[in-house]
């Protein structure tokens, strides 16, 4: 059976040169599951493979969408599905690499088919939250799908709104889309997770902003302003830098923002990941380890 080797874990953790060197072990390409890597004019502030990188492993789901293409975890399950059957008629052990969670679990288990909201519905709505805040959206809620008002976080104006998008696009309860059913794959899953103590990773997470800054995420962020109402821009690393254009912070405070949120970001990630007992954890150093537990799992898996 083919193998998909998953290397996860929070930003700044470490990820980018471990799976390079775990690709090369294997001879596989990498397929990057960082959710903004696939915008081609943001490689600075996401950190994105550079050529050199690139030059040494072959790269997917990298660079390849313009800031006004839609695109979701649903579209990335379709694509890395469809690639990675290519993928394994020559390479047996393909390896994935990235932290946006809900494209790893839609890579992994599959996702439900929810519709695309239309712009005029979001529009609506959103122009109701902004006039009239939560509470009606939240009633609306609660008569057209009681099952989902009964389990969502109601402090969430996002997950809230979008459910009662689909409620008014459809017709139907938010809650009959989910079926939180796992797809069965055909080929094996191994997932190695990377942590690092908190202080060990928040100083590198410190460091990477501020080579970002050197590297010219500054200009990258002018570069893009006049798109900033899009979703693909709704990025740490750029929203901060936009309320630095507005007037609104010093560049200063604007940095100290990136920094704070990104560690804040870490801290969903290794939330969200730790809720899954399939992971087994390393410290990114541990590269003889991790490759020995990629090959026995490998391997015990043939003796069976």
């Amino acid at each position: 059976m083919n193998s998909l080797v998953i290397l996860l874990g929070p930003t700044g953790v470490g990820k980018t040169e471990l799976s390079l060197r775990v690709a090369e072990h294997f001879g596989s390409p990498i397929i990057s599951s960082d959710s903004r890597q696939l915008y081609k004019d943001l490689p600075i502030g996401t950190a994105a493979p550079t050529p050199e990188q690139m030059a040494r492993v072959r790269h997917y789901m990298v660079g390849t969408l313009n800031l006004t293409d839609y695109y979701s975890a649903s579209n990335f399950e379709e694509d890395v599905i469809s690639l990675l059957n290519t993928l394994h008629q020559t390479t047996p052990t393909v390896v994935m690499t990235g932290g946006s969670m809900m494209y790893i679990d839609a890579v992994c288990k599959g996702i439900d088919d929810i519709p695309t909201v239309t712009p005029a519905i979001r529009e609506e709505i959103y122009t109701q939250f902004e006039h009239e805040g939560l509470e009606n959206i939240l009633q609306e809620l609660k008569e057209a799908d009681p099952v989902h008002y009964g389990e969502v976080d109601r402090m969430n104006y996002k997950r809230v709104i979008h459910a009662v998008e689909i409620c008014r696009m459809t017709g139907k309860p938010y809650s009959s889309f989910r079926t939180n059913s796992k797809k069965e794959r055909p080929f094996r899953i191994i997932k190695i997770g990377l942590t690092r103590d908190r202080e060990e990773l928040y100083d590198r997470i410190n460091y990477r902003v501020d080579q970002m800054m050197a590297d010219g995420l500054l200009e990258e962020a002018r570069k893009v302003y006049p798109f900033r109402h899009l979703n693909s821009l709704n990025t740490v690393g750029y929203k901060e830098l936009f309320n630095y254009f507005d007037g609104e912070w010093s560049l200063d405070l604007a940095i100290e923002k990136i920094k704070r949120n990104s560690r804040v970001y870490a801290r969903k990630q290794m939330t969200w990941f730790k809720r899954d007992e399939e992971i087994e954890w390393f410290h990114p150093e541990q590269e003889t380890e991790i490759i020995n537990f990629i090959e026995e799992t490998i391997s015990s898996s043939h003796n069976l």
